[in-house]
């Protein structure tokens, strides 16, 4: 029987991006998948910003990058023509490091995350299925079907399904997964084209109740096509035939265009779908098992990353800093939120580009094409929309680990704001896996020191920084006077105040102490 401390079920994505979390923080986990090994299609493809904030402190994200491509701009279509384009290559600009949408094959993206598990002596359990657990005081012990066709036992302190949206974890479980489904059957297609239209945009067909939109990808006239088939189409996903797409495809788009090789397609319903509770016990869910949702927006595998993002720290300071295990139900109550926001927000997404209605049908075809590139040339826009696009809007702002003292822009339970020190990003000081104060003076303000029985308590555990209250620094908090913020591990605020004592920085840091 063998023993450790997290048991990860599903290597897609979502596991093994916790997998690499979890290696960051020096936990001991097993990793399992009944598949072979990483996916070898595309899948999902749009890596947002907060996804590359992320990787970036593992030194992951330049490697992505070199493996996609940015979506520079979006041309629009409309019954065959050309009626607008937008330009949103640096739609992000000055909000993050990342100020665009990277599109990157999801078996490029696996193949990066497990080689990077590989390099630290770790690796995935291959073709082992999970077929039962049970959990009590103690821990999780769980039955796995191994590659050879036996059984073998492991007993863990904490289990995490990231097995998908047919979770057996979540299942066994018992939890609930409310939603709805479109009627309308999706498809999606990665193609080679030959047309007129360049490489450098995203293709966008406007339409009075359909989806279709094709999507630059690496490799020399390489697509992904994602669109809808009408309501009335009746056949059952995995029926469907390439070339009823292909002529669904020619239909809608209205163009001429040859598709010379196809290199994988696929149908599917979309279920819009949530869990009552993200973990029982010392069983947690992430990514596709805890929540679905419309394709709309690139936001179902970055959300699955940012909840093993949220719970590895948390995990790690309960297992090594012997944090109370009650630190672990912040998880359900940050995430569980932000997981039923997204699924209206994609909901809403996906009707404004789809939707029969009327009124937004003729707002969609002979309003938005013409006026859409001046928009989000706009700052108020950009600021709008980018943060909510690139998930760098995501808070934990009604979180019992935050604590707001003072009138700031930027609140206690919001990421980090993004800006340059000395020429640099701030967030080339916060890589390392711990908790962090910064503070903020300008002048001759004198900062007290921190008291050496906490410096000793918190040793290697939390960092500290001085940095100049810059007027770029100033309007992004909205203050002028000396403050300062405790980071937590994942780089969002935890507090923030004018005004700074040990005291207030000892109470603080005590919610995760016992």
């Amino acid at each position: 029987m063998n023993n450790t401390d997290v048991i990860i079920v599903g290597a897609g994505p979502t596991g093994l991006a916790l997998a690499c979390q979890l290696i960051r923080y020096g936990v001991d986990f097993v990793i399992i998948d009944k598949k072979e090994t990483t996916t070898p299609y595309s899948k999902a493809i749009g890596v947002q910003a907060r996804t590359l904030e992320i990787y970036e402190q593992i030194g992951l994200a330049d490697k992505l990058i070199a493996l996609g491509a940015k979506a520079e701009k979006a041309r629009m279509f409309a019954g065959g023509k050309v009626r607008g384009e937008i330009e949103f290559n640096e739609l992000g600009k000055g909000m993050s490091p990342y100020p665009y949408v990277l599109l990157a094959e999801q078996g490029k993206h696996e193949k990066l995350l497990y080689e990077h598990i590989k390099s630290h002596g770790r690796d995935v359990r291959w073709q082992s299925e999970l077929e039962s657990f049970s959990q009590n005081d103690p821990g999780v012990t769980a039955t796995l079907k191994t590659d050879t066709g036996g059984h073998e036992t492991i007993k863990a302190k904490y289990l995490i399904g990231c097995d998908g949206a047919k979770s057996l974890v979540r299942h066994a479980l018992g939890l609930t997964f409310e939603g709805s489904t479109f009627e309308r059957l999706f498809y999606v297609a990665d193609v080679k084209i030959d047309w007129e239209f360049g490489h450098d945009a995203l293709q966008a067909f406007l339409m009075r109740n359909s989806l279709l939109a094709f999507f630059p990808m690496t490799g020399e006239k390489q697509y992904r096509i994602v669109g809808t088939f009408p309501e009335e189409f009746a056949k059952d996903e995995g029926n469907v035939l390439y070339e009823e797409i292909e002529e669904r495809i020619r239909l809608d788009a209205q163009i001429d265009f040859d598709i010379t090789k196809v290199n994988w397609f696929s149908t599917y319903k979309v279920h819009t779908r949530h869990v009552n509770k993200f973990s029982d016990g010392r069983c947690f869910l992430a990514g596709d098992s805890a929540h679905i949702h419309t394709p709309a927006g690139a936001q179902g595998m970055n959300t699955g990353i940012q909840d093993g993002y949220n719970l590895a720290w948390k995990m790690a300071w309960v297992l090594k800093y012997g944090s109370d295990e009650r630190l672990l139900n912040s998880y359900n109550e940050e995430r569980l939120p932000n997981a039923d926001n997204l699924m209206r927000t994609t909901d809403r997404f996906f009707n404004l580009v789809a939707s029969p209605d009327p009124l937004l049908v003729f707002a969609r075809l002979y309003i938005f094409p013409y006026i859409a590139n001046i928009a989000f040339n706009l700052d108020a826009v950009k600021r709008f929309v980018f943060p909510r696009i690139s998930q760098i809007a995501i808070n934990y702002r009604s979180s019992s680990l935050s604590k707001n003292s003072g009138t700031f822009k930027v609140k206690a339970g919001d990421r980090m704001p993004w800006f340059s020190v000395d020429g640099e990003s701030v967030y080339d000081r916060l890589r390392q896996p711990g908790f962090h104060l910064l503070v903020f003076m300008g002048g001759k303000t004198e900062i007290p020191p921190l008291p050496a029985d906490l410096m000793a308590a918190w040793d290697g555990k939390v960092d500290s920084t001085v940095i100049s209250l810059t007027p770029e620094i100033s309007k992004i908090f909205g203050t002028d006077k000396a403050f300062y913020l405790i980071l937590r591990p994942d780089n969002y605020i935890g507090i923030i105040s004018n005004n700074f004592s040990s005291a207030s920085v000892s109470e603080y840091l005590a919610k995760f102490t016992t």
